[in-house]
């Protein structure tokens, strides 16, 4: 698994904007970040731009899987082997449960009440209940399987197993395994576009494949910067965190064409968007921040503090009803 890299600058800018000044929506998109070098979970107000409660999460955490649906969050900690699940309001865990294993990844199955951990050492999923996290039972993969996600529609689990650079594709009723698919070298985050398409961060190859679960035909490949890790979908276009180029590589969702990149923080991780698609959010795991993106404009309009080494492995926003 990476870790985190030596940086000699930890210095934060928080960029307000005079839009917040303005009035206030009703709902506002929340952040659920796994920091996983001081142990902690963040949790911050994308639209106010601030980190409203810091909750201790033992392990090391870097999964992150956040449910409107089940009102809870899933954290996973690689280091002390457990899941853990909270309510949108966390301050204590309300469940936890040991899985003898690597966990790693995280994935909610909000129809079925289920949750699908990846086990990086042992090439597996961990199917388990939402509800009191027990382990219903185990989904082979190929080796070193990190990211996995649930189609939108619900019909389709992908996890993307890195050592063997291919993506497993099972169909989320049934559990059965529908595809094994060749992209790119060492893929490590995925994500499906709001049209149903899988995509894959693939570290190895500097490359973002795309792929069709249904027929697990490869549909095209998108070149990026330096170690992509993980993707995120806005205003038809995806958005690529590349570690080690400090950036966001931006391309044409229908075309795979190249659109442009953005500077962000220092090595850049866990991706997503928020509920309306006016932007996208980037955690930084050197420089202990978010970075805001515009997804219209293409550019960066805020940078939020967090804890130390933020990973946010997974889907890490929520809307929320705001209490003035």
């Amino acid at each position: 698994m990476p870790w985190k890299r030596n940086s000699a600058n930890k210095t934060v800018l928080l960029c307000l904007l005079a839009a917040l000044a303005g009035p206030r929506s009703a709902t506002a998109d929340y952040a659920y970040v796994t920091n996983q070098s001081s142990s902690e979970l963040s949790v911050i107000d994308v639209e106010r731009m601030t980190e409203v409660r810091r909750i201790a999460v033992p392990g090391m955490p870097a999964g992150i899987a956040v449910s409107e649906a089940l009102q809870a969050v899933f954290t996973v900690s690689p280091d002390s082997k457990t899941l853990r699940r909270f309510g949108l309001d966390p301050h204590l865990p309300e469940i936890e449960r040991q899985l003898d294993g690597g966990p790693m990844g995280v994935a909610v199955d909000e129809r079925r009440s289920r949750i699908f951990v990846s086990d990086w050492y042992n090439a597996r999923v961990w199917v388990v209940a939402a509800g009191d996290l027990a382990v219903l039972r185990t989904l082979e993969t190929g080796s070193a399987p990190a990211g996995l996600a649930i189609s939108p529609n619900g019909r389709w689990l992908a996890t993307a197993d890195r050592d063997s650079n291919q993506i497993s594709i099972f169909d989320a009723a049934t559990l059965s395994l529908a595809h094994r698919v060749t992209v790119g070298e060492r893929p490590f985050g995925l994500t499906f576009a709001p049209d149903g398409r899988i995509f894959t961060a693939d570290v190895g190859s500097n490359t973002v494949t795309a792929v069709d679960p249904q027929s697990g035909r490869v549909l095209g490949k998108v070149k990026t910067r330096e170690r992509p890790y993980g993707v995120a979908f806005a205003k038809g276009r995806g958005f690529v965190t590349n570690q080690y180029d400090d950036s966001v590589s931006v391309f044409d969702a229908r075309t795979y064409a190249p659109v442009t990149k953005i500077d962000v923080g220092g090595y850049p991780e866990g991706i997503d968007t928020t509920a309306d698609g006016r932007q996208v959010v980037v955690a930084n795991w050197d420089s202990n921040t978010l970075s805001i993106i515009d997804a219209q404009s293409l550019r960066m309009i805020g940078e939020i503090p967090t804890g130390d080494g933020p990973r946010a492995f997974g889907l890490f926003l929520a809307g929320k009803a705001r209490k003035e």
